[in-house]
């Protein structure tokens, strides 16, 4: 929509014929004035005149895992937005079963001379996966970026969450609430995340006396949550851990088909605190991943190493928080009643 000069001048505080020329791009106005026509411009949604456009500093390549699960459209949306402030243009690259792989999105974005790379939870993340496309990305001075999955290999700023303090978050909340058969729902062992849960998990049970463990290995889903349910129940489990709050979503199905509720009979902790997670029913209890913390420092490293500034390759770790809400509750005595 072409600006209207009489909306943009009385907002501003300004006559038209000043409008005008910050428009035409005509000397004789203070940056500060034209700095102020030119942000109404863009709150007004009106389109600046081309030749007043930020020029584009280039592409940058965003691989995502998927986007069924919150967490990464939450994160690709800041990244991009922070991108934009200094004029990089983001390239979401979404790996979907039977897609375009990471190897197949990379050498697309080499074709399109991407400045950067941003990985989050990609291959990298994976213990078994060859580091090998990194290395060459690196030989080939191209910075990159990644958000979870630390390897130590990698020529590259990594940005995760603590997951062995996440899960020893849950166990402790937990605890504290009477649990004593706390189970834990993780996706696949192979990944960094995964390990680094399982280990937190495992500590935190001994830290509190028991030997009591239960893990169920699944998949990242509502439909992986509800089947390590079933396999945690069985073992006896009042409390559950999930890696995800998809995973937590199908938990407290299962839980429900059983003809049981959470949480009298089954206390469900998710993790990340994905958007709606406090309008769920119940309102879900989780670990909230800091995503916009990370998000921008993942942009910060990867523009700085665009810039030529080389980042420290130390993992920089950031500390989530416990959201407590309905979805954990006291546990239930042997005879099924809360204490």
């Amino acid at each position: 929509m072409a600006p209207r000069l009489s909306t943009i001048a009385q907002a501003a505080g300004v006559s038209e014929a000043t409008v005008s020329r910050v428009l035409n791009d005509v000397p004789g106005v203070s940056a500060r004035t034209r700095e102020k026509v030119l942000a109404l411009v863009d709150e007004l949604g009106y389109e600046r005149p081309s030749k007043l456009r930020p020029k584009a500093a280039g592409l940058v390549g965003l691989i995502v895992p998927e986007l069924d699960n919150p967490v990464f459209p939450a994160l690709a949306q800041i990244i991009e937005t922070e991108l934009s402030k200094s004029s990089y243009t983001a390239v979401l690259c979404t790996q979907t079963r039977g897609g375009i792989s990471e190897d197949g999105y990379i050498d697309m974005l080499l074709e399109r001379n991407v400045a950067g790379i941003v990985f989050v939870s990609g291959a990298h993340a994976s213990i078994t996966a060859s580091l090998e496309r990194y290395g060459r990305l690196r030989e080939a001075g191209l910075p990159i970026a990644f958000i979870n999955g630390y390897q130590p290999g990698i020529d590259a700023p990594f940005i995760s969450c603590d997951d062995v303090v996440a899960a020893g978050m849950a166990v402790d909340h937990l605890w504290t609430l009477g649990h004593r058969r706390i189970g834990l729902a993780v996706g696949q062992r192979r990944y960094v995340p995964v390990v680094r849960k399982q280990a937190g998990y495992e500590s935190a049970m001994r830290a509190n006396g028991t030997g009591f463990s239960a893990v169920a290995e699944s998949t990242f889903t509502v439909e992986g949550g509800a089947a390590a349910a079933d396999e945690l129940i069985d073992q006896g489990c009042t409390a559950i851990i999930c890696a995800s709050d998809l995973m937590a979503l199908g938990v407290i199905q299962a839980v429900r088909r059983r003809g049981m509720s959470v949480p009298r009979d089954v206390s469900v902790v998710g993790y990340d605190d994905s958007p709606m997670m406090s309008f769920t029913d119940p309102p879900l209890t989780t670990v909230r991943q800091p995503v916009i913390d990370m998000a921008l420092a993942a942009s910060r490293a990867l523009l700085d190493e665009m810039h030529g500034e080389r980042t420290p390759r130390a993992e920089y770790l950031f500390r989530p928080d416990l959201i407590v809400r309905g979805s954990t509750g006291a546990a239930p005595d042997p005879d099924g009643q809360q204490r």
